[in-house]
């Protein structure tokens, strides 16, 4: 498991190799998706969880002031990255 810290206004690419598969829980904060035809997506707040595979989402955004938190689950990964970004 990784966790994601967003700054406020903070983003944040999804790589589809290294995303591949993941499941993303919002643990604090809220955060958007960013659609890969550019189109702001949903904002979602703290305890809503969201696949990546075959959504078409491109970037994960932090749409407030504060620090936004994710925990990003990928199956099969074996070891546990703290990102900053």
């Amino acid at each position: 498991m990784r966790t994601l810290a967003l700054r406020g206004g903070a983003r944040v690419a999804v790589v589809a190799e290294e995303w591949y598969d993941a499941f993303g829980v919002v643990t604090r904060g809220r955060v958007q998706l960013e659609l890969r035809d550019g189109e702001p997506g949903p904002v979602l707040g703290r305890g809503a969880g969201f696949w990546l595979r075959g959504t078409g989402v491109r970037a994960l955004r932090n749409p407030g002031r504060r620090t936004a938190m994710v925990h990003i689950v990928v199956p099969g990964a074996r070891t546990v990255t703290p990102v900053t970004e």
